[in-house]
Parts: C-alpha cells; structure tokens; sequence
C-alpha cells in the first residue's frame, strides 16, 4: 500500500508516523503529545516487571511482541500465576480504538494503563501511589523522565502516557492485504480474494467488522452479543447481574469484570443496561492469525472454529444481537474467509517501529537477562 506521511508535532519534538495513504491519524489527547522521548520512555516502561507487586509481570507479559503483542493463553496470567476473566488482545493498532478493554470501561489508552497495575489478579499492586514510588526510586529512570516531561518527578499519570504513547505506534501496515490494497493483485491468493468478497456479502463479517480505507481495522467499535460462553446459563446470569446492580455487592467495574462467574456481563458492567448483558466490544481483526485462542474467554482455539461458531448463527440467548444468524457457509467458503483472515498478518513492524528488536527485547525480559528495556 502507498504510504502517505502523518506528522505529529509537540513542542518537544516530534513522531511520524507512517500512515497508508488516506488512513485517518489516530486521535492523540491535547494533554498527551506524542514525542520521541516519550515514546521511548514507554517502551522501557512497558517491559519492565518491576512494575508488578512481585516484579514477575510487565505489560509485555501479556502483550508479547513474540505473540502477536496477545499472550497466546484463553485468559490472562498475572502474578503468582493468577488467571484473570478475560483474553488478552493484541496491543497491535491499540491507539485507533475509540475505547479500551472488551467491556470498554476505559476511554483512552492512558486510562487503561493505569487499570492493570492495580488490578490483583494482573500486576497486584495496592495503589498507583506504590507504583509511582517503585519507579521513582530506580534511578536509571530520571533522565526518561526528564527527557519526556521536562522534570524528572515520576507520577502516575506520566506512567500512562508514555506507556500510552510506545502502544500508539504500535502500527505496522505492512500485510499482504496491504499491499493487495496498494494495487499488488498477486499480494494475497485467490482463495484469500474470494474469502474477502465474501467477508463482505454472504459471510456478514462486514457487518460488525467494518473495514473501509480510512479506517481499515475491521471493527465498529460496537459491542454486541454474539453468545460466546453462555452455555444455557444466561438467563441465571442477567438474574445475578440484576441483584448485583440493585445491592451495590460490587462497584468497581475491573472487579465486575475479573470476578469469578461475571466475566461473561461484558459491556453491561460499564452501563448497567439489561440489553448490554453479555455485549462485547468487536475486535479488530488485523493480525488475528497470530493471536489465538479468540474471543473474550479465549474459548475458540482456532480461526476454524471462530468460522463454524459465526456459521451457525452464535450461541442463542435473550440477548443475541438481531445481526447474528446462521450464514450457511460451505467448508470451501470457510477456507476461503480464513485465508483472507491469514493475510490481514503484519510482516514486520515497518516504519513505526521495530517489531525484531521488540522481539528480542521480549527474549531477554523472559529469560531474565535484563530487568526492562535498556536506555538508548
């Protein structure tokens, strides 16, 4: 795909970002500028388990650049090998989310940063304040600081964006489809062209997975219930929802959504809505080849059975979005929508970053060679 050039300024310093031509630059906030010195910051931050209550989890732990930036487990594993609720989903192509998490109880990526670290089932700490001081007291640290923020004073939100400002440029654009996109005919196959045409028309993907060329990420930032994990339970599931909404039992929409049994409320816990119950955000699909098991439960294991799930019409429920119907697809044609799911892979991490490099930085951090991503 030709690329086009997105140029974000800040008075102290500046990140291009490489943008295929005609695709929208993601929204930066006005109070978190993307810089050079931040951006870097992050990726030091975002490696670093010292973060964690046990020194054991980094972002990286469940966002490896080794696995698609996913985990490659059905749930998160936190500290003291903890599983969570919920699958962790790539943190490729993060910052063109309009919200954050499957329930999208964070707005922007800096708010999201933010949740994991105290959560304790994730990284367990017992405040942002023991955050804070965990990093200040590193001294390795106060030149990145300085050099992002102008002080070398460590505060939590200044942890959120940068590690914020690292996810934004996690953006390749450099798959197959992309270049199929760019006018290269060859780029993708011939089964992966008709599994396109049909993702358009008679698969329905389209329908959820909104694809179009300024905003080419194959979502609609809606949240819809498609039955995954109900199992004929749901409807004892919106009776608990209920009486947990009228006592107040849990408030704290993170603890809704790693509690045992509640997992599956989804966007419900965010609004208190009936009709939101078992509603989660859609996913992107680019790079979903590399990022198995799926959905928010990680019950799929593979794209096959993501594709029979969808062709027969989801799980039904009280609930199930009025879009979900059985599709009728041959095994022909769900070979062909898989392949075109296979080509939406990034080959490297571009002009954005370097995917190999991140890769190895992951290597280390795992075989305990070094504690966080090295200074430049």
């Amino acid at each position: 795909m030709q690329k086009g050039k997105s140029l974000l300024v800040s008075m102290m310093g500046a990140v291009v970002l490489h943008l295929p031509q005609g695709v929208l630059e993601p929204e930066i906030p006005k109070q978190n500028p993307l810089t050079p010195a931040k951006v870097e910051l992050g990726r030091r931050l975002y490696f670093d388990k010292r973060l964690s209550a046990d020194g054991t989890v980094s972002c990286a732990t469940c966002h490896d650049p080794l696995k698609g930036f996913a985990d490659g487990r059905p749930v998160a594993v936190g500290i003291k090998n903890q599983a969570g609720a919920r699958n962790s989903p790539t943190a490729l192509y993060t910052g063109f989310n309009e919200v954050q998490f499957w329930d999208g109880r964070a707005p922007t990526l800096e708010e999201q940063a933010k949740q994991p670290l105290v959560n304790p089932v994730e990284m367990g700490q017992p405040s942002h304040a023991v955050v804070v001081k965990a990093v200040a007291v590193l001294p390795e640290y106060g030149d990145g600081f300085n050099a992002a923020f102008g002080a070398r004073d460590v505060t939590i939100e200044r942890i959120a964006d940068a590690i914020a400002s690292f996810e934004r440029t996690l953006a390749p654009f450099t798959s197959p489809f992309d270049r199929f996109l760019g006018g290269d005919k060859q780029a993708i196959s011939e089964s992966a062209q008709r599994g396109f045409a049909l993702f358009q028309g008679k698969a329905r993907c389209v329908t959820c997975h909104e694809f179009n060329a300024s905003f080419p990420y194959f979502t609609d930032n809606k949240f819809h219930n498609i039955g995954v994990a109900m199992k004929g339970n749901f409807e004892e599931l919106a009776r608990q929802a209920q009486s947990v909404a009228g006592k107040g039992a849990v408030t704290q929409q993170s603890e809704l959504a790693h509690k045992p049994g509640f997992e599956a409320l989804g966007r419900w816990i965010v609004t208190r809505q009936p009709k939101d119950i078992g509603a989660f955000k859609t996913s992107g699909l680019r790079d979903i080849a590399l990022t198995a098991p799926y959905m928010h439960d990680g019950s799929q294991k593979t794209l096959e059975e993501v594709m029979d799930f969808y062709n027969k019409g989801g799980e039904p429920n009280p609930n199930l979005d009025g879009g979900i119907r059985p599709l009728n697809l041959t095994k022909e044609e769900i070979a062909d929508v898989i392949a075109f799911l296979q080509s939406l892979s990034d080959d490297n991490g571009g002009t954005n970053f370097d995917w190999e490099q991140l890769k190895e930085l992951s290597r280390k951090t795992r075989a305990g060679e070094i504690v966080a991503a090295p200074a430049p």
